[in-house]
Parts: structure tokens; C-alpha cells; sequence
């Protein structure tokens, strides 16, 4: 009887191990992903055609799994993070903005963007003179995610500063700032892709330190 019970005490916190290990496995698989694809794919340019544009062409497929892995590495964090959080600022609130961060990014990856700027080889290099109803989907879906990430950095923020934790405080607001930053059209896709950068450093960043508490 005592090991059974110890046992189902520890099966809890294997299960939100598991889910935060989910979560911070998420950006590396990421952009370990899209960068293969930006150097082997023939005509993709960082500078003209931003990361989703990846999930054009015969090789959308790749992209398109990227998204919803990625994805469900943040659904799996913002139920950790559910798990693991029991008391003081955005104990409600981060679970649920990290889990539509995660939706967003699904349904980024099930929506996709238009074929333009010479992307895939073979298209005109012009953009697109409108957006299918697929493609404004796919771009509202992302400003959502990452509007949502962005709040939950600048709560996370707030409860830095309550627990008096300097460091991580000042951290999470940046990202939440830069975030929130609107997007330029003319370096839209760097943007973007620095986003991406942020976004996923701070939920990996999240995943580990609630690991270690946890």
C-alpha cells in the first residue's frame, strides 16, 4: 500500500513533466525545422518571403506538420502550466493565453498562405493581387497567437516583479514589447521571423524554469 501510494503521487507530476518537456521541445523543433527548409528549399529568401510562405508547394507538407507539432508543444504547455501553477498573478490567465497561442499556431499551419514574390520557384514574382480567404485566415490566426503571447509575457512580467525576480521580469516584458510591435511592410518577414525567434525563446524559457519548480 505504501508503494502504491507513493506512486500516485509521483504519476502527477511525471504527467506535468512530460507536458512542460512538450513545451520547451516546441521552438527548437521549430526552427530547426525551418531553417533545414530555408537553405535547401530552391528560391525561398528570408528577406522577401516570410517563414509561412514555406508551407507553399509541393513541400508544404513539411511546414504545415511544423506548425501543428509546434503547435501542440504549446497546447501541451499551457496545461502543464495549469498544472503547475497554483497561486498568485496569471495563475488563470497564462495556461489559457499560452494554450491560444497554441491554437493559433495550428490553425496557421491547417490555413495557409498564397504562392507569390517568386515563392515556390515558378511563381510570379509580384505579390499576389488578393488574398484567398485561406491566406487572411492564416494571418489572423497568427496575429491572434501572438497577441495573446505577448500578454502573457508582460503578466508573467508582473508576477517577476512580485516574486522580486529581477531578471526573468525584464525579460518577459521585452518580449511581450517586441511582440506587440506593429509589423512593417517593408521588413515584414525579418520581423516576423524575429517574432518567432522571441516567442519561442520565451516559452521554451517558460517550460524549463516551471520544470525545475515543478
Amino acid at each position: 500500500m505504501t508503494l502504491t501510494a507513493a506512486a500516485s503521487r509521483h504519476t502527477p507530476r511525471r504527467v506535468s513533466d512530460r507536458l512542460l518537456l512538450a513545451g520547451a521541445a516546441a521552438g527548437p523543433l521549430f526552427f530547426a525545422s525551418a531553417i533545414t527548409q530555408m537553405l535547401t528549399r530552391n528560391g525561398f529568401d528570408i528577406t522577401r518571403h516570410p517563414i509561412s510562405q514555406l508551407a507553399t508547394g509541393d513541400l508544404a507538407w513539411i511546414q504545415i506538420a511544423t506548425f501543428v507539432t509546434a503547435g501542440a508543444g504549446a497546447l501541451a504547455l499551457a496545461v502543464g502550466l495549469g498544472r503547475t501553477l497554483s497561486e498568485g498573478t496569471g495563475r488563470r490567465a497564462l495556461p489559457v493565453l499560452v494554450g491560444v497561442f497554441g491554437a493559433g499556431l495550428i490553425a496557421a499551419g491547417v490555413f495557409t498562405m498564397d504562392a507569390e514574390k517568386g515563392f515556390p520557384a515558378g511563381t510570379p514574382d509580384e505579390p499576389v493581387a488578393q488574398m484567398s480567404w485561406h491566406s487572411i485566415a492564416h494571418s489572423a490566426s497568427a496575429a491572434v497567437a501572438f497577441t495573446a503571447l505577448a500578454v502573457a509575457a508582460l503578466i508573467l512580467s508582473v508576477r517577476c516583479v512580485r516574486r522580486r525576480a529581477v531578471l526573468p521580469a525584464v525579460a518577459s516584458a521585452l518580449a511581450g514589447l517586441v511582440l506587440l510591435v506593429p509589423i512593417s511592410p517593408e521588413y515584414m518577414s525579418i520581423q516576423i521571423a524575429v517574432n518567432g525567434l522571441v516567442a519561442f525563446t520565451w516559452t521554451t524559457a517558460l517550460a524549463i524554469s516551471r520544470r525545475r519548480v515543478a
